[in-house]
């Protein structure tokens, strides 16, 4: 941000490792962008100078205002002020760890260099990256997804589904307390540039470029609940001791969750990391451990939920098969769901890991892949109607949404007192130009139990659902969708 150099002295002692640049950025090229890039990863905190008309010789330039304001937009920079004085000055006022400059000087006379000396700092000299450097893509999203609207004409005009319907169910969404119970995942996506093909062997040479951390799993289901709307979210999850447990209850305070989180300290919380270049995955890493939680454990979220449950319009469970809903658990709050009149909707994870939906017995509403559903039932021949079909069979559950990726969904609604009379549609995926799959599925189980508890049948829950699906996979990592978000793009339906 743009400062002045007396406030960034009265601060110093707080900005760690700090790396100060100093020049004219006189029309701001690629050539300083990764200049002041690579000083980023030299330290904590990167300080640049730019200096005043006064100090230069050129006749041609913007002003010192303007030049230094696009310095201040990058998103690496942390300080930028006009400077007015000698860059040894600078050095001695600020006491810099490193000082960085472009390498055309390495071999002129450099004052900095017995400045920064004089406290053990170091000047070094850089051309920044000599590959390119991609955009980020975390900030290359557009404000409002677009839509494949045609898909959906036929679609709405079967259900006689309308603007006023829409507004309808989702106006009572400020009205929900909602239960969400289930793995906290910490989300880091490694952005990385591709060098080649390394020349020793057959592998993929990168080199990172931007991480950034996003609150997953469970944990996102949650936020998905709050930003659309609900009244109260609480979120029931166990974490470990460590620092991602840390950026997880960060997180559950941003979002505004109600945390009812409990301890286990054998086991690490979840950590996913992917590597990515471009819009594609590389490479995912998973940190977890998928034993389950011991029986104090279970007895205590047991004890804190029915304290709740009557105060409560809907429980989710989001599991990922890592040990945080054992069987017993499930049994048990389900149970205490039924005798409160509360709605359960349930989702179970069966990708690196394998999970069950069907131990999932008389809830709502659930969303399974094809996958999942044909592992649940170790059918790997019948069809999606007939998989659909035995599903409820076993589960007894009325509402399916079975998860087809690009393909959209196909939907599954039986009576519950009715064996094989059920009717069946399906959804197209919706998204023009999705970004990142990661936590679609999230996103639509949280908006269509949502919709489903406000007054909305199958049909006009799915839509709603779908709709927020698409919004999610038109960007990077898992972020809250807003009430807003969702309503400006389902305007893009009627």
């Amino acid at each position: 941000m743009q400062t002045i150099l007396s406030s960034i002295e009265t601060n110093r002692q707080n900005l760690g490792k700090l790396v100060l640049v100093t020049g004219d950025f006189n029309i701001l090229h690629p050539g300083h962008i990764r200049l002041l890039r690579f000083a980023k990863e030299c330290g904590n905190t990167l300080v640049v100078g730019v200096n005043a008309d006064e100090l230069l010789t050129q006749t041609d330039y913007n002003d010192a205002t303007h030049r230094s304001d696009i310095v201040a937009s990058l998103a690496f920079v942390d300080y930028c002020f006009i400077n007015y004085d000698s860059a040894t000055t600078v050095i001695e006022k600020l006491k810099p760890h490193v000082v960085v400059k472009g390498k055309e000087y390495e071999d002129k006379f450099n004052p900095e260099q017995k400045a920064i000396e004089t406290f053990g700092g170091k000047l070094i000299f850089s051309s920044g990256y000599t590959h390119v450097k991609s955009s980020s893509v975390f900030n290359r999203q557009t404000e409002q997804p677009v839509l494949n609207v045609s898909k959906l004409s036929n679609y709405m005009s079967r259900h006689h589904i309308n603007k006023v319907d829409i507004e309808r169910v989702m106006a009572n969404f400020s009205k929900l307390n909602i239960l969400v119970i289930g793995d906290t995942i910490i989300d880091e996506y490694m952005q990385c540039n591709a060098v080649g093909m390394s020349q020793e062997d057959p592998t993929i040479v990168v080199t990172p470029d931007e991480k950034k951390l996003f609150l997953g799993g469970a944990g996102i289901t949650s936020a998905h609940a709050k930003g659309l709307g609900a009244k109260n979210v609480s979120f029931y999850t166990v974490l470990g001791e460590d620092k991602a447990a840390i950026y997880g209850y960060e997180k559950m305070r941003e979002y505004q969750l109600k945390a009812r989180t409990f301890v286990d300290d054998t086991r690490p919380t979840t950590k996913k990391r992917r590597y990515r270049v471009g819009n594609k995955t590389l490479l995912r890493v998973n940190d977890f451990r998928e034993h389950d939680i011991g029986i104090d454990i279970q007895e205590a979220i047991m004890t804190q939920l029915a304290e709740e449950i009557s105060q409560t319009d809907l429980v989710i469970f989001s599991d990922f098969n890592y040990g945080i809903l054992p069987q017993p658990l499930v049994d048990g709050i389900i149970g205490l769901c039924h005798k409160h009149s509360v709605m359960v909707a349930a989702d179970s994870q069966t990708s690196s890991q394998v999970g069950d939906i069907s131990r999932f017995k008389n809830v709502d509403l659930i969303t399974p892949t094809e996958r999942e559903i044909r592992v649940a039932l170790n059918n790997t021949r019948d069809g999606l109607v007939v998989l659909a079909d035995k599903l409820h069979q076993k589960m007894q559950c009325p509402n399916i949404i079975v998860t087809l990726a690009d393909e959209g969904a196909l939907l599954h609604r039986t009576e519950k007192s009715e064996v094989h009379h059920w009717n069946n549609d399906k959804i197209p995926a919706l998204a023009s130009n999705p970004i990142d799959p990661a936590g679609a599925g999230d996103c639509m189980l949280a908006a269509t139990a949502m919709a489903l508890v406000s007054g909305g049948d199958l049909w006009l829950s799915a839509l709603i659902g779908s709709v927020a699906a698409a919004c999610q996979v038109s960007r990077v990592g898992n972020t809250p969708l807003e009430f807003k978000e969702l309503m400006q793009a389902l305007e893009q339906l009627t």
